[in-house]
């Protein structure tokens, strides 16, 4: 079987298997009386960067430390770019009704807080602690944010977070819960496996360098499952979970996903990614300032552009 076919198996399985993780531990810790709240802002938004962090940390331990930050760089840019500018395509995204000004914020703080970190060069063990210090502090101001909202909230909260959690059923058997957690722990790292293995394979046999690898082939790939909620969030006039979606997933991407990877060993940053890469993300993240502060509709013409800048970059990297 050819590389690009088991590039794309292992793409499948991670996608699949990150699917069941995510639904077995949400149910569990609905079983197991954890607040659904906290399962929205915890094990959801671990469960969806699962991909990433196993590419991470098996893309480190096999030295192609450009596979990994190019994962996430690469993902940071596409969940900006592509991830809101293909849904915008389809329909009005109204996120003139949303208030992430908080959330947005940290974020680019998260990503100022990693480009200097990655101006030394290399991330460290402690460039990790650093980032996971700041996800700690992200964590705890979310939860405290969560439980102000459920006092003040006149209405059955619980019930309406649930709702909004597709994978959350609260008469899910003890069986199938268990089915869903071995399928995901086991499914992921062969995922990872096969995709970083064959991704550093295709880069060698084409002689594409393993960053482009990372910010392309493998960073479109993982950011397919927030394509998919942004589309249907889309659909379903849910705005705040389209751009909460996107801005929660590039928060853990630099600081869990990174964070965590150091744990395995040093990453060394190549120098494009300081000239070029990392300051498109930088950029990519700007753009959506008038979306965020301005109350302005990212539009059908919006879509247009935001996804035509991410073609442009592509071609920019090939």
């Amino acid at each position: 079987m050819t590389p690009w076919l088991l590039c794309g198996l292992g793409l499948v399985i991670l996608l699949l298997a990150g699917d069941a993780l995510v639904r077995g531990a949400v149910n569990l810790s609905l079983r197991l009386g954890v607040p659904a709240l906290i399962v929205s802002l915890t094990i959801v938004a671990f469960g969806t960067s699962a991909p990433e962090l196993l590419i991470a940390i098996k893309a480190v331990a096999d030295n192609a430390d450009g596979i990994a930050l190019g994962n996430v760089v690469g993902s940071n840019t596409a969940n900006i770019l592509m991830v809101l500018g293909i849904p915008a395509i389809i329909a009005t995204l109204h996120t003139s009704g949303c208030d992430s000004r908080k959330s947005y914020v940290l974020m680019l703080m998260a990503s100022v807080l990693f480009i200097g970190l990655a101006m030394c060069g290399t991330l460290t063990i402690w460039s990790g602690l650093i980032l996971l210090t700041a996800l700690a502090l992200f964590l705890a101001d979310a939860f405290r944010d969560a439980r102000a909202h459920r006092k003040n909230c006149c209405g059955d909260e619980e019930g309406e977070v649930l709702d909004g959690l597709e994978e959350a059923d609260p008469t899910m058997p003890l069986w199938k819960i268990g089915i869903y957690l071995v399928l995901g722990l086991i499914g992921l790292p062969l995922g990872a496996d096969l995709l970083v293995d064959n991704a550093t394979i295709i880069a060698r046999m084409y002689h594409v360098s393993e960053p482009v690898i990372g910010l392309t082939l493998v960073a479109i790939g993982t950011s397919l499952p927030e394509l998919a909620t942004t589309v249907m969030a889309t659909l379903r006039k849910q705005a705040d979970v389209a751009l909460g979606n996107v801005i929660g997933s590039n928060m853990f991407n630099l600081l869990a996903i990174m964070g965590i990877a150091t744990f395995i060993g040093p990453i060394s940053v190549d120098p494009e990614f300081l000239r070029f890469d990392l300051w498109v993300m930088l950029a990519a993240s700007l753009l959506i300032f008038p979306f965020v502060f301005l109350k302005k509709d990212i539009t059908r013409p919006w879509g247009f552009g935001l996804a035509g800048l991410y073609i442009g970059y592509l071609l920019v990297l090939f």
